[in-house]
């Protein structure tokens, strides 16, 4: 059975050694340490090991906007998506497209190099991440390449981001232990995907294409808070009236984030895909390992797909989340 790994990292090469090879903070040093990031000869061999499997590549963190400012970023885009085109024209079969990074800090270029990419370079979709160096995504700054995605209908990719520099508790100048990736990139997913919701995303804009990285991050799990909790959306406020809110939407809060799209990549965490697929429903769901930020080669796609076997699905099921669900999600107009 044909699998695409519809959420999965790559550097091309000279944009590693322009950005990334002198050294980052934070996950800069597991970047660092791992070949097959941008060694096509190592990850080539991993993914011998799956037979009929390809990757849809993105570009890791950091953001675009993290490497330079609004008149830089532009530029670091560009570099960035015209080597993820030059990868995929070299190895269509490994690469059958790429999803393209964006210099989201210029509002007025946002757009247009989203569409560069898209009509010029051949990407599938788009990749943006949790917050612009701290500014909400339903900013009105963003307003017009939401837009015009969804009358594209060019599928956008929402990865997220968050560091060390923002503390688990604001009497401490930093985030320790990992706490910032473990449980802060979950909740990075969760709050995005909250402010989507009640800024009115999914009435605006009904087609929105919007994959969620790692299954909808805490979503699914919080179900009952996501569901019932936000019913009463408000009755925890008292210096603000958020009742409002819950009369102009068309649906319940939970509806919506249900129309979310979502991935299976955690890393062979048996119970959390369950959870999942059952909440946003086969029909939403994708395959995607998340490689190669894994402790051994090919240990991600491999638990990934041991999970999804386990869990008895059909073979018609299991065949949307391998592949047609991917298939039409990286359709465009």
């Amino acid at each position: 059975m044909r699998k695409i790994d519809i959420f999965n990292h790559i550097f091309p090469q000279a944009f590693f050694d322009k950005y990334i090879e002198n050294g980052l903070p934070d996950i800069g040093k597991r970047v660092k340490n791992m070949p097959s990031i941008v060694n096509l000869d190592v990850r080539f061999k991993i993914m011998d090991e799956f037979g009929d499997y390809c990757q849809v590549i993105s570009l890791p963190a950091p953001t675009i906007e993290a490497l330079g400012d609004a008149k830089a970023s532009p530029d670091i885009a560009r570099l960035a998506n015209d080597g993820m085109a030059e990868l995929v024209a070299k190895h269509p079969e490994r690469f059958p497209t790429f999803i393209a990074s964006l210099p989201m800090n210029n509002p007025d270029a946002i757009t247009k190099e989203a569409l560069r990419a898209v009509d010029t370079l051949g990407a599938s979709g788009v990749q943006i991440f949790t917050n612009v160096n701290g500014v909400a995504l339903d900013a009105p700054e963003f307003t017009d390449f939401f837009d015009t995605m969804v009358k594209r209908d060019i599928g956008i990719w929402m990865h997220p981001a968050r560091g060390a520099n923002m503390p688990d508790y604001k009497t401490e100048p930093k985030s320790k232990y990992e706490i910032w990736w473990t449980f802060g990139w979950p909740y990075e997913t969760s709050a995005a995907m909250a402010r989507m919701v009640f800024s009115g995303f999914f009435d605006r804009w009904p087609t929105l294409k919007l994959l969620t990285h790692h299954m909808g991050a805490m979503a699914p799990y919080f179900e009952g808070r996501v569901g019932y909790g936000w019913d009463a959306l408000g009755s925890r406020t008292s210096d603000e009236d958020y009742t409002v809110i819950l009369k102009t939407l068309k649906k319940r809060p939970i509806d919506y984030f249900r129309m979310f799209h979502a991935d299976t990549a955690l890393f062979g965490a048996t119970a959390g895909t369950k959870c999942g697929l059952e909440f946003f429903g086969e029909d939403m769901c994708m395959f995607a390992s998340d490689v190669p930020f894994e402790p051994a080669p090919g240990l991600y796609i491999r638990e990934t797909i041991r999970v999804i076997e386990s869990l008895g699905l059909s073979d018609a099921s299991k065949e949307k989340i391998y592949r047609t669900n991917a298939e039409r999600f990286l359709q465009h107009k």
